[in-house]
């Protein structure tokens, strides 16, 4: 990691960097190793970063990686804070930190500017918080848009780990302010349409994502039931290809299954809680439905110079069960996608799964 620390120091200081996000493997490297490194050799860089499930990496989708994303003070500028003890905080006070953070982002600017500014957030992927986290940094933003990913730890399901400014913290949220007169546009895709099966919770454990029955039928043999598989045959890879979705608002967000546990019950990476209906979705082709979105974005902008994605870990276990794998990483290269995959993304105000959201730069001329 000295080496790569270096590296990011001379980086930075040859485009005059302000500030670093940073996606980093746990199976290649230790989270506390990775910042007192930055914090040696690159002391001045301000930085905010998180564990993964899988690199998005200039090669395309890649495992067991670190790597940093460097923002030119000269077009960006970035503020952020690290929110502790997410499992005791209230929401008010995520609120009160993201207003005091746009304060910071103002004085920065000289001005209060929304347009041309975005938010992101890191958020532990274990800590069962997502949707009320999400929720709370939307009501402080107001009409500023907002996106990220859960931390995860390679499909381990232990710890994950926040890295921010010398920091290294799990059960907690990093939250940044970019504002930028480069030309962007915040998006999402994900590749299902709900079907009429419906799986009603009957039973559930809300506070740690538990569902031990739908259709008042054990969770696990009435969800095999319903997508057709021997329910002791179930794996990551059964609920990647055969999600569940939730209808809110009149749209349909997937609700994804995590594991399931030998007593028949499945956690879920979303909440839950009884009388929740979740219809199974049949998903449809996620090269084509990926395409056309990154197409869309492209006619938006007029070109696409880089994408910052956040892509759930289902979607890549998906495509590579159904061995289309390495399309999805060839779209994500020659789209210059950076990023990482999450237990769970953050859009707008929702936290979804099994969708990749991400924030598409154009090019630099357009913002002259």
């Amino acid at each position: 990691m000295e080496a790569f620390a270096r590296a990011i120091a001379q980086e930075a200081a040859a485009i005059d960097a302000g500030f670093a996000l940073l996606f980093f493997s746990q199976s290649l490297v230790e989270a506390s190793t990775l910042s007192e490194a930055l914090m040696t050799h690159a002391p001045g860089l301000h930085h905010a970063g998180c564990s993964t499930a899988g690199e998005i990496t200039p090669q395309g989708l890649e495992d067991g990686h670190v790597l940093a994303m460097l923002l030119p003070s000269a077009a960006f500028t970035a503020v952020s804070v690290m929110v502790d003890n997410l499992s005791s905080s209230g929401m008010d006070r995520i609120t009160s930190e993201v207003e005091a953070l746009r304060r910071s982002l103002r004085a920065r600017l000289g001005c209060d500017r929304t347009q041309g500014t975005f938010a992101l957030c890191f958020i532990d992927g274990l800590s069962y918080a997502e949707e009320a986290v999400s929720s709370a940094i939307h009501w402080g933003l107001d009409d500023i848009p907002l996106l990220g990913g859960s931390a995860g730890d390679d499909l381990k399901f232990e710890t994950t780990r926040l890295i921010s400014n010398g920091r290294v913290t799990s059960d907690s949220a990093i939250i940044v302010l970019i504002s930028t007169e480069i030309p962007f546009h915040v998006f999402k895709t994900d590749n299902f349409v709900p079907t009429d099966e419906k799986l009603v919770v009957t039973a559930s454990d809300p506070d740690h994502r538990i569902v031990r029955e739908f259709n008042a039928t054990n969770a696990a043999e009435e969800y095999a039931a319903s997508v057709g598989i021997v329910p002791q045959t179930l794996t990551p890879l059964s609920f990647a290809s055969h999600p569940v979705v939730v209808k809110v608002g009149g749209e349909y967000y997937c609700r994804s299954i995590q594991k399931m546990h030998p007593d028949g019950s499945l956690s879920f990476f979303c909440a839950i809680d009884d009388g929740v209906v979740l219809s199974i979705a049949q998903p449809k082709d996620m090269v084509e439905s990926t395409r056309a979105a990154l197409r869309d974005v492209e006619e938006r902008l007029g070109s696409i110079d880089m994408i910052l994605g956040f892509d759930c870990v289902l979607r890549r276990l998906d495509a590579r069960n159904r061995q289309v794998f390495r399309d999805i990483s060839e779209l994500y290269r020659v789209n210059n996608v950076i990023g990482f995959g999450t237990y769970g993304e953050q859009y707008r105000s929702m936290h979804l799964n099994q969708t990749f959201t991400g924030i598409a730069f154009g090019e630099r001329q357009a913002a002259e």
